[in-house]
């Protein structure tokens, strides 16, 4: 059994399409022979993930996004997406394309994150970036 949850806190949001977010982050493990468990999207503001940042990870700056693998077997994904919508709609400005797109890009690279991609040097966030328009292509197509 999968299943990719929605939340927000401190902020309200609610995702357009839930339906076709879930058959994305289906699809991504299936490509990547993984058993998709349980994820939770949560949308929140800039200075909810920067106490998370700060509190968790000892980095004391805003972030996109941070994800928390929960996962005991590693061929399953489960984990949390904290998303930041104050800088997902930077993100969609600087990078000239909506706040939904941008949003399908941050939880497909938190995906890729529960999967194992890194993207700490040049190399790594080419694949990354590389990965997130793949399947953004797929999102747009359905």
């Amino acid at each position: 059994m999968y299943l990719t949850n929605f939340f927000s806190e401190e902020k309200t949001y609610k995702l357009k399409n839930t339906k076709g977010t879930r058959k994305l982050v289906k699809r991504i493990c299936l490509d990547h022979k993984i058993e998709l468990g349980l994820i939770n999207c949560i949308f929140c503001s800039d200075d909810y993930l920067l106490k998370i940042n700060k509190k968790y990870l000892n980095h004391d700056y805003y972030t996109d996004i941070i994800t928390f693998d929960f996962s005991e077997d590693k061929n399953k994904l489960e984990g949390d997406l904290y998303i930041s919508l104050d800088r997902t709609r930077e993100n969609a400005r600087f990078y000239k394309t909506t706040k939904e797109l941008e949003i399908i890009r941050l939880i497909t690279h938190g995906c890729l994150h529960l999967i194992g991609y890194s993207d700490k040097t040049k190399k790594e966030k080419k694949r990354m970036r590389s990965l997130e328009n793949k399947y953004i292509s797929l999102y747009k197509k359905n």
